[in-house]
């Protein structure tokens, strides 16, 4: 039996799963990964707790597993959260800042200014937005004076988390096309760096990682796993995809994570959107040309349960959420956007803030938690109808996974509010999943079309009426115009 591994290391945890040449979980470890708010706007990792966290999940699985029977890992990770570390020494020179944390949105607006680097930004596929990694390491090169110093030393990496832990495993300093892709400083059509923007904003390109294909030769034995081969690294939400098997054009899954991100696989077409959806790299495989995707990205799902658990003290865990909100038969009219960082896709708006509109005496808290859950549907909602109108045709199929997947109220809402058959896989992790496979495939030379399809586990089919359903819409989009100009 040949087992693969993979590093799961997202924005709220960490784990390191091992599967079977079956694609059964073998065994699993995770840990919580703590979030520093120092002040508004601001979500911080401390990026040595990541590394430790990775070294813990490991051992954690190692008690019951014998590593050396592993073929090969697979790496996946929050994307877009950027942090600075010494190249001589490894020592991380700040907090990694997260993708949620909107401190740079001056520096998106001064970035804005500069209209004779449109085109360039432009091939990146991507609007300018605190989302992104390039007005973070703007931010650290201004603001962080250890990061000036290693600077004029050239002693200085600036990466995401994928690269920290590349690093940290191997001494090398990479990346892969999907992770880079989600920088603002990646070009989409010459498969590079963008020397322009970055010299624009005084960022040697040495400073930034090697990128290499996501299924390829990382490194041949690493610091944990001794010579067991690191060969794939993937974003999250395109590890997700590959977990899902969804390697035909048209493929679209979405993900009910921290935030919510919805990929179409275009295959080797670099379709740019209208409608406010990203153009990226969903995978590339070693000596093949990249495969692209349309992405769809809401910064708040979880997080916005998470919002009510910590901030509200509504529920004491997050799977509470549900029964509070079965407790009332409809959302009392009330409704909840959950611009805290502003809105992603499709509307792009900084300015937008967390809005709970139509609240009368009736309103209680369950009402609440069920508009909270019903934002995440309406969310997916908009990004589905800005892909119908990109690709020309109606999705009538949406695979799904995510620890929000077992909110059974959440995936009926969508299937009925969305008008589509809502497919979950019998894999639970398909984001770790699709990482450690990746990996496999690319060690036994497998191809693509070989692989069997993942089975579905649950189905859900809409149940609304068209008219209730148009009503519901209506509703969430005065409630969007509401959050919006905030500031």
């Amino acid at each position: 039996m040949d087992y693969f591994g993979a590093i799961d290391q997202g924005t709220t945890s960490t784990r390191f799963i091992v599967y079977d040449e079956e694609h059964k979980q073998v065994a699993q470890h995770q840990i919580e990964i703590k979030q520093y708010l120092n002040q508004p706007g601001y979500v911080e990792h401390n990026p040595e707790e990541i590394w430790k966290s990775v070294v813990e999940c490991v051992n954690g699985v190692s008690k019951n597993f014998d590593m050396s029977l592993l073929s090969s890992i697979g790496i996946t990770n929050q994307r877009e959260t950027t942090l600075a570390w010494r190249k001589s020494t490894g020592e991380h020179l700040h907090n990694a800042i997260v993708w949620q944390d909107t401190r740079t949105q001056d520096i998106c607006d001064e970035i804005q200014t500069f209209t004779e680097l449109k085109d360039e930004f432009d091939k990146t596929g991507l609007p300018i937005a605190t989302y992104f990694s390039l007005s973070k390491i703007i931010w650290l090169i201004r603001n962080v004076d250890e990061v000036k110093h290693a600077l004029s030393e050239d002693d200085l990496c600036f990466g995401t988390i994928d690269s920290w832990l590349l690093f940290k495993l191997t001494g090398k300093h990479q990346t892969d096309i999907t992770n880079a892709s989600r920088t603002l400083l990646y070009d989409l059509h010459n498969l590079e760096w963008n020397k322009l923007i970055l010299e624009q904003f005084d960022i040697p390109e040495h400073t930034l990682p090697t990128i290499k294909p996501s299924l390829s030769t990382f490194a041949k034995e690493s610091s944990l796993f001794g010579n067991v081969p690191i060969t794939a690294v993937l974003g999250d939400q395109q590890a997700s995809l590959f977990g899902h098997k969804g390697f035909n054009q048209g493929s679209v899954k979405n993900t009910y994570g921290t935030g919510c991100f919805m990929l179409c696989n275009t295959g080797d077409k670099l379709v740019v959107s209208n409608n406010g959806l990203l153009t990226t790299v969903a995978y590339q495989i070693e000596n093949q040309s990249p495969v692209f995707a349309l992405e769809g990205s809401v910064a708040f799902a979880g997080a916005s349960v998470q919002w009510l658990r910590d901030n509200l003290g509504l529920i004491k865990k997050s799977s509470d959420v549900e029964k509070l909100a079965l407790e009332v038969k409809d959302n009392g009219d009330v409704y909840f956007v959950p611009a805290f960082s502003g809105l992603f896709s499709p509307h792009w708006d900084s300015s937008a803030r967390g809005t709970v509109v139509g609240l009368s005496r009736y309103s209680n808290k369950s009402h609440i938690a069920r508009a909270v859950l019903e934002s995440v549907a309406y969310q997916t909602d908009e990004l589905l109808r800005s892909l119908e109108l990109d690709v020309g045709e109606k999705e009538n199929k949406l695979l799904v996974d995510g620890g929000m997947v077992d909110n059974n109220l959440l995936m009926q809402f969508q299937s009925d509010i969305s008008s589509l058959q809502i497919q979950a896989p019998n894999i639970k992790e398909v984001t770790a999943f699709g990482a450690g496979l990746a990996s496999y495939v690319y060690i036994k030379k497998t191809e693509l079309k070989d692989i069997p399809s993942t089975k579905s586990s649950q189905n859900w089919n809409t149940n609304m009426s068209i008219e209730s359903r148009n009503m519901y819409i209506s509703k969430w989009n005065k409630a969007i115009e509401k959050a919006r100009n905030w500031i």
